[in-house]
């Protein structure tokens, strides 16, 4: 099941670095350096944009672990079939339309396969110049089905049967079986560029293949700007595609900057250098801060989005999980009765996120069915101490719960490293800590996130965040060496009948259908808690007025960030 597959479950959802080293000239300012209110009128010619992390790979379908919910710049040099809007409304992009059920586009036969019919629109080159052709779909479906590579098992790879190319201009999918989002693949199906990566696709070994230069320093794309200078570390230099299939951008130059403290962003743009910060790297203090600043001078806009669902999830590896206690049901439902969501909402998001017990949103048009069958665990210290008693565990005389053979248990809680992260897990571990659970905070360094198999082994709970919750608790996702460590479900909870509903899911076409089997993914979810859903944060964004075109992404399905970045224009 793609990530479109899982748009469903938000649908018509939700309300439906620069570093101090070797900057170059013109970049924003790295911390330590005093930011200064910017006196000129005259906007920078060079967009630069802030994004937390950089990206070990900036293509769609990534060989790599890449930060965060929305990627990162990704969408800036990527195009696809199709995509979606701010509301998760899908559109054509590189096709000229999307495929239609029941039609010669899409067409399903009596036996469960399927057939799907793109025609490009035309005229379409890649970066270098090179005309885009059906084949190259061909052969990204290629590299992508080949099993050492660790993508073949992913979906919607692992439903394609075949992809051909009857002319230059048409691409046909033929499918295994029913698959409801197989018109609706946005960045989960991508082509390859054949003239570049066809020789050393036959030629490498995986490894070598996967750590080309290509895929991130070297990338040649299809989205609205193209890689012209990356400094690892420091910044991307873009420049506007001339041939981009929605129109040349507005804006001729880009500069994509990595900046990890949120401090610093903020001082950048405050100060002008920065026009435009990504997802992920401010948070409520940075809001509030812009809010206080902007609200005398309209020096710029702050955009919020209720997306990324924050929870904290188990370790279920017998071998790694410490303290063993939360292999326990019991033991997870009690924490979930420790933890005070709605103060923490109110302290982390001044209230603007929304509180939640369940991964699909509240706010989705069909949620009194997901209501009706979800187990429910409130804020209730007394309810989780009469849990963690019933399940043979007691108070020590410093006052937290102990294993039944008496052993003190450490429920070491880890987040990755910003400020923003630090704080929300300051105040978890708080009430955990409140409710007799010696809770502490462990930091996961952020430049370590690439690195799948030390996330996926972590001892302890973990704090993350989620756009397609319910797609990475599959058994399939569990982060694993056979996948490169790139499985969503990193805390390796596997539920035979929670894959079922996932499944039936997966092949049901009809709305009413796929409801119903969101729902028992719901009911087992909430009753079994491999994860403790929080709240959906609300993803703080901003530019400075001087910019014109920035949204807010409404739905969680949609890559955010940058959306419509070519219609962005500097105001007159």
């Amino acid at each position: 099941m793609s990530r479109s597959a899982s748009r469903i479950l938000f649908a018509a959802t939700l309300a439906l670095s620069l570093v101090a080293c070797a900057a170059p000239s013109g970049s924003p300012r790295s911390s330590g350096q005093p930011a200064a209110q910017s006196t000129s009128s005259t906007p920078q010619r060079t967009l630069v944009l802030a994004y937390r992390t950089e990206a070990a790979s900036i293509t769609s379908r990534p060989f790599v672990q890449v930060d965060g919910p929305s990627r990162g710049p990704i969408p800036i040099f990527n195009a696809t079939l199709d995509g979606l809007d701010e509301r998760g409304i899908g559109y054509p992009y590189l096709a000229e339309a999307i495929p239609q059920l029941n039609t010669d586009t899409w067409t399903v036969s009596p036996d469960g396969r399927m057939e799907t019919r793109y025609k490009l629109r035309p005229n379409l080159t890649w970066h270098d110049g090179t005309p885009l052709s059906s084949e190259d779909f061909v052969f990204g479906w290629r590299v992508y089905a080949t099993p050492a590579l660790g993508q073949a098992s992913s979906p919607p790879i692992v439903f394609m049967e075949e992809v051909l190319a009857p002319d230059a201009q048409t691409i046909v999918i033929r499918w295994r079986q029913p698959y409801g989002e197989a018109a609706s693949l946005s960045d989960e199906f991508q082509p390859l560029p054949r003239h570049l990566l066809q020789q050393p696709f036959q030629e490498l070994d995986p490894s070598a293949f996967v750590n080309l230069p290509f895929w991130s320093v070297d990338y040649v794309g299809l989205g609205a700007y193209k890689v012209e200078r990356w400094e690892p570390g420091t910044f991307i230099d873009a420049r506007a595609f001339d041939g981009f299939v929605l129109g040349k951008p507005k804006i001729d130059r880009l500069k994509i900057a990595f900046i990890s403290d949120a401090n610093t962003a903020l001082a950048n743009i405050l100060a002008g250098e920065v026009h435009a910060v990504g997802e992920f790297l401010f948070g409520d203090e940075q809001a509030a801060t812009l809010e206080s600043q902007w609200a005398s001078t309209q020096g710029g806009t702050i955009l919020y989005a209720q997306t990324v669902l924050r929870v904290t999830l188990a370790q279920f590896r017998p071998e790694y999980a410490s303290p063993a206690a939360q292999l326990d049901v019991r033991v997870r439902r009690a924490l979930a009765h420790a933890i005070d969501a709605d103060t923490a909402n109110e302290v982390l998001n001044r209230g603007r996120g929304l509180v939640t017990s369940t991964v699909t949103s509240p706010n989705v048009d069909f949620y009194p069915e997901i209501a009706r069958v979800a187990s429910k665990h409130p804020f209730n210290p007394a309810r989780a101490q009469q849990t963690m008693d019933g399940a043979g565990f007691s108070r020590g005389s410093d006052g937290f719960y102990r294993a039944p053979d008496g052993s003190a248990m450490d429920f070491g809680v880890w987040f990755t490293s910003s400020a923003k992260n630090q704080q929300e897990n300051a105040v978890i571990v708080d009430s955990l800590r409140k409710a007799g659970f010696d809770a502490s905070n462990r930091v996961f360094p952020s430049a370590q996130t690439g690195d799948g198999e030390a996330m996926a082994l972590i001892a302890g709970l973990q704090t993350r965040g989620h756009n397609k919750p319910l797609l990475d608790y599959t058994t399939e996702q569990i982060a694993r060496p056979e996948n490169r460590w790139r499985g969503s479900n990193r805390g390796a909870w596997s539920n035979a009948a929670y894959d079922r509903a996932l499944e039936a899911f997966s092949v049901s076409l009809e709305r009413s259908e796929r409801i119903r089997h969101i729902a028992e993914m719901e009911r087992i979810f909430t009753d079994e808690l491999p994860a403790i859903p929080h709240w959906f944060s609300p993803n703080v964004t901003a530019h400075v007025a001087s910019l014109k075109g920035p949204v807010a992404r409404i739905n969680p399905m949609t890559t955010g960030g940058t959306l419509k970045i070519h219609e962005w224009e500097w105001r007159v």
